[in-house]
């Protein structure tokens, strides 16, 4: 222990007496470690940490598995049979979103609503800061209009008020009693409960036909808390009998129909058809690619090592004369370099929280369980191991090389001896550049799937056109005919306002953002005997003028006109996918189809392009590609309740107030005061939110491969520095026997490029191995592609002449006289 002390105390005199040396390489290693600690934190938060609830182990993500779909959203009457038949579980819980308009309190406001079943809060093992969670007999048809509200609208309405149980909430026109406070510290987002909810309400009390309906889902998930000592491969097993069992009973809802149990966790970050799609791939390609960044670091310092220990050969042979061990001088060169590593690491902690903060609000929507992402135990121990490695990483070879000194050599007067270290060093250099060569190349494929991306037509002209939504807390009327003519009303209103080309108010599906899905069969075709053998399609609810709205192509036939309306037939328009699909060498107009749900049949007069309803990077193995277009006016009267209290909106605007919906505002509130305006967004922006994770993966390996770029850069530039300065005295007798400056600027230029060649070689080498683990983040380019591996290639070659300029320039002025005196 005093001899280790001995050695820290002389690496803290040595650094001090070498200031520049010092700052450079903390800094150096300050930003590697400081990158790395910021995406293992988040890997850490994300992937590695358990679920923050107790016994996390026992909670499963549960969903009704179709023919359609693994993971289909589950209809109530199933859920109730669920919890009554299982033997697998302590407690199941359901929930789906459900926004509502609060009134009464000032300004009406849009609330983030969930409705859940009694149990959801207890099985997450959450009790309310104040109050209580809902009882069992408060869950039913009948029950009591009581609520729980989150932390912040406790604080924002009420002051964070004690005496805040027992007060009302006007939701939607309906007063409901506050019976309890959830904590601040309770987050869960997942699937169809994408974001944090201001307004809790029980989910029995809703007595819409649709939901008590059992072939229907209605964005409804559930999730369920294990028996002690149940294991995962048992309860499918007991919830795949409760499925067969329904099955059984109920043929025409059921038949062919499962129930998909996983997980949760996995649910959450390992699944690609969760909410946020399956997230470890990502985060792992984002750990290799910033741990390259440390490597490059590492080789920097390494490098600054070895130039540094030239100058102190004299005081190792010396050291070495006087009886150190090869061995007691490799652990005084370790021990400064772990030294300069653990002060870099501590720098590099404060990088890692800014940078982590600085990502989070880029793009805080990109990650599930963002909330949990922060510098915790682990992510400490992580930096301090990944310092100590890197510490023994960068100063291993100088250690061994300085121990290797030839004491006779070193002390001769004039003896150099440091062929041997140039050749590591630019071994090192050219590692350096192949690691960054793999990272740009990343990044450059990135950029190129973006660019394809964006390239790609998504069935609709997005530009200028606003999507926003109506929502009231009394239904817009009180009778059918109401709420149409509330409908003409409000599109008259909206297409009158200044600015506004064309509007439609539409329903159902909503492109990039929502879908809604509907079972069918055609005329003529015997009835499926289940719904499960129907054929399903996505369904979109519009106004005549949608297409024109948003563009769509026409293809054949006609679409809506104001004649279609509740006293006409009803009448719907298909997509190319659904006429390809179900309808094969058939003409499709006339067609018709009957809807079981809607109890409706309706006839095929048109067909239009085809939507990218899941993203630009949609494709043929979408399990429901068919779409499918109702008149909002023709919509069945039992049906025509979902829009009875909200609306969406598509309106083609004057670029100049694409921004401003003010106007939109004051237009809508002229017909309805209690309307609020909500959701507002263009069709640009919901296109960029679909690539939120593309991007995010773009910019982080962008910032990434450009850091890398800089420190080999600023790398081989020190190192074709240091050879040039150690050439001088050669360099002095070349061009005293003649040799020019263009010479001498082409010896030191062809050095740096035979190290940079030599470096994009083991990139090349390397990134045709790596790039395969990126193929789930790449649209429309190969993981080898050409243009890009060559357009990376070419430019890092580039970059490294351009830094190696300055010295090769230096050296190729300087005066044979002083050259030759040079030593």
């Amino acid at each position: 222990m005093e001899t280790l002390l001995q050695d820290i105390r002389y690496g803290v005199r040595m650094l001090r007496k070498s200031p520049g040396f010092a700052v450079v390489a903390i800094i150096t290693l300050a930003l590697g470690i400081g990158a790395n600690t910021a995406i293992f934190s988040v890997v850490n938060g994300v992937l590695l940490n358990p679920l923050p609830y107790p016994q996390p182990e026992q909670l499963m993500a549960l969903y009704q598995r179709t023919t359609q779909f693994a993971e289909s959203s589950i209809s109530y009457p199933n859920f109730l049979d669920w919890q009554r038949d299982n033997r697998s579980f302590s407690a199941i819980a359901a929930y789906r979103s459900e926004d509502f308009n609060l009134t009464q309190m000032g300004k009406p406001e849009r609330l983030k609503g969930g409705m859940i079943s009694a149990s959801f809060f207890p099985l997450f093992g959450v009790k309310p800061v104040i109050g209580r969670a809902f009882a069992e007999s408060e869950d039913l048809l009948g029950g009591a209009p009581v609520a729980l509200i989150s932390a912040e609208l406790w604080k924002n309405k009420f002051g964070s008020s004690p005496d805040v149980v027992g007060k009302s909430l006007n939701l939607n026109d309906i007063l409901y009693t506050i019976i309890g406070v959830v904590p601040a510290n309770f987050h869960y987002r997942n699937n169809n409960f994408s974001e944090d909810k201001d307004v809790y309400v029980p989910l029995g009390q809703w007595n819409d036909p649709l939901f008590r309906d059992r072939r229907t889902g209605m964005g409804m998930d559930a999730v369920g808390r294990l028996k002690r000592g149940v294991t995962v491969e048992q309860a499918r097993a007991d919830m795949s009998a409760v499925a067969a069992h329904l099955a059984q009973v109920y043929p025409d809802s059921n038949r062919d129909s499962g129930i998909t149990l996983m997980p949760l966790k996995q649910n959450l970050v390992g699944d690609e058809n969760n909410f946020f799609g399956d997230i470890q791939p990502f985060l792992l390609v984002l750990l290799a690619a910033v741990g390259f960044v440390l490597l490059i670091a590492c080789a920097n310092v390494a490098n600054l090592l070895l130039a540094r220990s030239t100058a102190r050969m004299r005081e190792v042979a010396v050291r070495t004369a006087l009886g150190a061990s090869p061995g007691r001088i490799v652990r005084q060169v370790l021990t400064e370099s772990v030294l300069l590593a653990l002060i870099g690491g501590t720098l590099g902690l404060f990088v890692a929280a800014w940078g982590t903060h600085a990502a989070m609000r880029v793009l805080p929507d990109a990650l599930p369980r963002a909330e949990e992402i922060h510098l915790d135990g682990r992510v400490l121990l992580f930096t301090f191991g990944a310092s100590l490695l890197a510490g023994i990483l960068f100063g291993l070879v100088p250690a061994l090389k300085t121990s290797g000194t030839n004491l006779q050599e070193i002390l001769k007067e004039g003896g150099r001896g440091t062929s041997g270290r140039h050749r590591t060093q630019g071994v090192i250099v050219a590692v350096e550049m192949g690691l960054a060569l793999v990272l740009l190349t990343g990044a450059g494929l990135m950029i190129r799937s973006i660019g394809k991306l964006w390239d790609v037509n998504p069935g609709f002209d997005p530009r200028n056109v606003l999507s926003f939504e109506l929502t009231a807390g009394k239904p817009f009327g009180k009778t059918p005919a109401e709420i149409r003519s509330a409908f003409r009303q409000l599109h008259d209103a909206i297409g009158a306002t200044a600015g506004v080309e064309n509007v439609s108010l539409t329903a159902g599906s909503s492109p990039m953002w929502g879908d809604s899905e509907i079972p069918l069969w055609f005329e003529g075709e015997p009835k499926p005997a289940s719904q499960s053998e129907m054929k399903n399609s996505l369904f979109y609810v519009t106004q005549p003028d949608y297409l024109k709205v948003m563009r769509i192509p026409l293809v054949r036939g006609r679409f809506f006109t104001e004649a279609d309306s509740e006293t006409a037939l009803p009448v719907i328009v298909i997509d190319e996918q659904f006429a390809k699909r179900f309808l094969g060498n058939r003409d499709p107009i006339g067609q018709r189809v009957h809807f079981s749900i809607l109890n409706t049949t309706a006839e095929i007069v048109g067909i239009v392009g085809h939507v990218k309803q899941w993203g630009l990077d949609e494709n043929e193995k979408s399990p429901v590609h068919a779409q499918c277009y109702f008149s909002l006016l023709q919509t069945p009267e039992g049906f025509l309740s979902l829009f009875a209290h909200d609306v969406q909106v598509a309106a083609r605007t004057d670029p100049r107030i694409i921004r401003d919906v003010r106007p939109i505002s004051g237009a809508v509130q002229s017909v309805n005061s209690d309307i609020v305006v909500y959701r507002t967004r263009t069709m640009t922006d919901i296109i960029a939110e679909s690539l939120a994770t593309q991007r995010f993966a773009m910019m982080l390996l962008g910032v990434f491969a450009v850091l890398a770029t800089v420190l080999a850069s600023v790398g081989i530039y020190g190192v074709i520095s240091y050879i040039a300065s150690q050439r001088t005295h050669e360099i002095g007798i070349r061009m005293a026997l003649g040799a020019k400056q263009a010479d001498v600027l082409r010896m030191v230029l062809s050095q740096a490029g035979k190290m940079a060649l030599i470096g994009v070689g083991i990139g090349l080498f390397a990134g045709f191995a790596l790039m395969r683990l990126m193929a789930s983040l790449l649209y429309g380019v190969s993981t080898h592609d050409p243009i890009t591996f060559s357009a990376v290639a070419l430019l890092l070659i580039l970059v490294a002449l351009a830094a190696c300029y300055v010295p090769a320039r230096r050296a190729s002025t300087v005066d044979p006289m002083v050259a030759l005196r040079y030593e």
